[in-house]
């Protein structure tokens, strides 16, 4: 599904060198999924979340009683932003860059608006701040809780890859689950 504000030729010439990974999903999915920016798994199978993040969220999706066949699953960067290891010398992810962030809100706000899901739930802190426009609000703040932000319901998780990195936050999510799976 192609969603594409700015003149497609756009993002071809600026991201020449970059596989983009773009949302898959239901057209009609009731809940709209947002990730940070896709990783090298994603980036090798053109697909959101089918790396060990997405194998956490296979599992939290299923905590949740909520099936990936009817969700929409997409990033709000739609490509792998990247750094050189000083170890390695090979590619390594890093934070997507504010423009990054700010070249591809426009690309995830037309797959809101042409989904129309109930509602939006978003993994981590770039997600939250693109479809909420508040650069302050912070995950660790408001994960857990519905929040409404003009028509758009939205529940806002950490990212599945913070439980790999941090096993603490594992009880948090199983509980911020536990609170989506009831508004459910």
């Amino acid at each position: 599904m192609a969603f594409i504000q700015k003149d497609e030729q756009y993002y071809v010439n600026k991201y020449l060198n970059n596989k983009l990974v773009f949302g898959e999903g239901q057209k009609n999915a009731k809940i709209f999924i947002i990730g940070e920016a896709p990783g090298g798994d994603e980036e090798k199978q053109g697909r959101p979340f089918v790396g060990k993040a997405g194998k956490n969220l296979d599992e939290f999706l299923k905590i949740a009683g909520v099936s990936r066949n009817d969700v929409y699953i997409t990033n709000t960067v739609k490509l792998r932003p990247t750094k050189i290891s000083a170890k390695t010398g090979n590619a390594i992810n890093r934070p997507p860059s504010k423009e990054e962030i700010e070249d591809f809100i426009p690309l995830l706000m037309d797959e809101l608006s042409t989904i129309k899901p109930k509602l939006v739930v978003t993994l981590g802190n770039v997600p939250l701040k693109a479809v909420t426009s508040d650069e302050k609000i912070t995950i660790g703040s408001v994960h857990g809780k519905l929040l409404k932000v003009g028509e758009m319901r939205i529940f806002p998780l950490y990212h599945p890859a913070a439980v790999i990195y941090n096993q603490s936050l594992r009880q948090t999510y199983m509980d911020d689950l536990e609170a989506i799976k009831n508004y459910l």
